[in-house]
């Protein structure tokens, strides 16, 4: 019986990348290029991975092996790109706690908290809840009751 080899991991790479719209320019061909992955192939399993997303940014783990392949391990989009989506904003407020650029029912925090979930360090929703207001607080974003 063959035995399983592990492969042997060569780096773990961070990038955040718009949804479905990768390409091998920068940030990507640049961060990429040292460890010798074909971007071409990171580019088509990024973007075919990611098509229904459009419109977020999408974290993503690359894990490169010493044999030049790769695994993706994506993340979910960042809370303040969540919270701008949910808004209906393009910028967040550039004086928070002095100005409010919109409103959100507290029903949308809740739903942006279930999504994050697995990315947060906590297991309590209502703990992610409170951190994901904290992000709108930062944000200029005014939660309502609803």
């Amino acid at each position: 019986m063959a035995k399983k080899v592990k492969k042997e991991v060569v780096a773990k790479v961070k990038l955040q990348l718009p949804a479905g719209q990768a390409t091998p320019a920068p940030p990507v061909g640049p961060t990429l290029s040292p460890y010798g992955i074909n971007l071409m192939q990171f580019v088509k399993a990024f973007n075919d991975a990611t098509k229904d997303k459009i419109g977020l940014i999408i974290p993503v783990v690359v894990t490169i092996y010493k044999d030049k392949t790769f695994d993706l391990e994506f993340k979910t989009p960042p809370t303040s790109v969540l919270l701008k989506k949910a808004a209906g904003i393009e910028t967040a407020a550039h004086n928070p706690g002095k100005e409010i650029v919109a409103k959100i029912p507290r029903s949308k925090i809740i739903e942006i908290a279930k999504l994050k979930m697995p990315d947060l360090n906590t297991t309590d929703l209502e703990a992610a809840v409170r951190m994901i207001e904290g992000t709108a607080k930062s944000a200029g974003i005014q939660i309502v009751e609803g």
